[in-house]
């Protein structure tokens, strides 16, 4: 099941090697003197910029407004786990086990993207600032849920090879 929280919980939850370079990027995130964080800070909504950080890892780092519940959708990944970091803002995501839902969108191996229709028994998290969410396969996540106004989202989304 999905895991969420601060960079300093997780670390000490997720002992798999294969989360360190995301978790090391994170950390520059973190550091407002880092280019990273300058680079990051300056995204303009509609902004999504593919970092490679290695062969079993990137990030795309994007910027957008949050929407109403009704307007977003269940994703599911079966090549990549997700760590969702909220650099600036707030929001909700909802999540719920693939097995639980009725697909809308067959799994596109090409995209690593299945579609799900929204369920009223799902967790809802509310990920604020400097925390994030990992999302594994099993893990259908239904992101940029406004919380009380729609505002802008400044995000990292980790991308990591599940088989690496």
């Amino acid at each position: 099941m999905a895991l969420f929280g601060t960079l300093e919980t997780l670390k000490s939850q997720v002992c798999d090697s294969k989360f360190k370079k995301a978790f090391a990027y994170i950390e520059k995130l973190q550091d407002k003197n880092s280019n990273e964080y300058k680079t990051l800070i300056n995204t303009n909504i509609g902004e999504c910029n593919k970092i490679v950080l290695d062969e079993n890892c990137f990030v795309l780092e994007q910027a957008y407004i949050t929407k109403d519940k009704k307007d977003c959708l269940y994703e599911s990944h079966k090549t990549y786990i997700d760590i969702q970091y909220m650099f600036e803002g707030d929001e909700i995501m909802e999540v719920e086990n693939v097995n639980n839902l009725i697909v809308t969108t067959e799994y596109n191996p090409d995209l690593d993207y299945a579609k799900y229709a929204q369920t009223e028994n799902s967790s809802v998290l509310k990920i604020r600032e400097n925390e994030l969410a990992i999302f594994y396969p099993n893990d259908a996540h239904m992101p940029c849920i406004k919380i009380d106004e729609n505002k802008k989202i400044i995000k990292a989304v980790f991308k990591i090879l599940v088989n690496s």
